[in-house]
């Protein structure tokens, strides 16, 4: 008979891959969003400078997409096992690496090189710059970000310190599999959070500071909506990931407890991946689309473009109107709030 912790361990893991799975789709969609609108885009004189962004929202798009990947590196093979869904493929030595290559591409790369992309696209948008240094300056930022992170979590992971006890420095714990055998399972190492906490902070602080520029430089009612909603994600998704990923060392990492955390840490940063991908990619690409009459024939506006000029705000998704397009906010078109 199956004991009940292996039931919830498995409960709680089947609904992390179904997560991963729903997140994959909800990527690919983003990505064929912003392929589509590159391809209908491209000529436009209307959205000439929002579409120069499309290369750093792909980015964002395949930062996250990556991590979500990389969190199935954690999932344990032992229940599986037991319920006979696939036999031993990988050695205690290869799980155990898959368990520390986890820990460093979750913590070090994937997920700070997410959060730092979208902290670009917020702060571009009251910081402009050259179109065709984008890419460039984005990889730079990320990189900067990136870096510090990516060398602690390697050191701490692959060379960790004898100073603390096991329980505390541990990537991943040996359980038996009831066949005279063990497996692996992986935890989250004390120094790994504590390291990814400290990036947490500074990155929350830098965001809140640049969520109000952005704010207090917008008039329009709806993408002071978005930036407070995306704000709220972000300024509580992380803190939330950070605090269950220090108090999981507490438990063991086959306890139902430590399962339970592992996807509610899960949940915490796909509830602001998926914020900040439909805030700063789908959002905006839509409502792009339905002002330019080239990519939307069924929403064609017979207006020249010396009357009527589309202005891209490409970090919060917003479409403002300048010159003698003034008019259209006199015919209810509510300042440029288009939601």
């Amino acid at each position: 008979m199956v004991p009940t912790s292996s039931i919830l361990n498995l409960v709680f893991d089947l609904t992390t891959v179904h997560l991963i799975f729903a997140f994959l789709f909800f990527s690919f969609f983003s990505l064929a969003t912003i392929f589509h609108f590159r391809i209908k885009t491209r000529n436009s004189s209307h959205l000439k400078d929002f579409n120069s962004f499309w290369a750093v929202r792909t980015l964002l798009v395949f930062f996250v997409a990556l991590w979500t990947i990389t969190e199935a590196l954690r999932l344990p093979f032992l229940l599986l096992r037991r319920l006979h869904f696939f036999p031993r493929l990988l050695t205690l030595t290869q799980q155990a690496f898959l368990c520390k290559i986890h820990v460093v591409l979750s913590l070090g790369v994937f997920e700070p090189g997410f959060l730092a992309t979208l902290l670009f696209l917020v702060n571009v948008s009251v910081r402009k710059i050259k179109p065709s240094d984008t890419i460039a300056t984005t990889l730079s930022v990320v990189s900067a970000c990136c870096l510090p992170i990516f060398l602690f979590q390697i050191l701490f992971v692959f060379f960790p310190t004898t100073r603390l006890t096991e329980t505390l420095n541990r990537s991943f714990i040996l359980v038996p599999d009831g066949a005279g055998s063990n497996n692996v399972v992986c935890a989250y190492p004390l120094l790994s959070s504590i390291s990814f906490g400290a990036f947490g902070l500074v990155y929350a602080f830098s965001f809140l500071l640049s969520s109000w520029r952005v704010i207090s430089l917008v008039i329009n009612r709806g993408l002071r909506t978005r930036i407070y909603v995306l704000s709220s994600a972000v300024l509580l998704g992380l803190p939330i990931q950070i605090i269950f990923l220090c108090v999981s060392v507490l438990w063991s990492p086959d306890d139902p407890v430590f399962h339970g955390l592992a996807l509610f840490i899960f949940f915490s940063v796909l509830c602001c991946a998926v914020v900040g991908v439909g805030i700063l990619v789908i959002k905006p690409i839509r409502d792009a689309l339905a002002l330019s009459g080239e990519a939307c024939p069924w929403n064609k506006r017979d207006v020249n473009d010396d009357r009527l000029t589309l202005s891209a705000d490409v970090e919060t998704g917003g479409i403002g109107l300048t010159g003698e397009g003034e008019k259209w906010k006199e015919k209810g078109g509510g300042g440029g709030d288009f939601d």
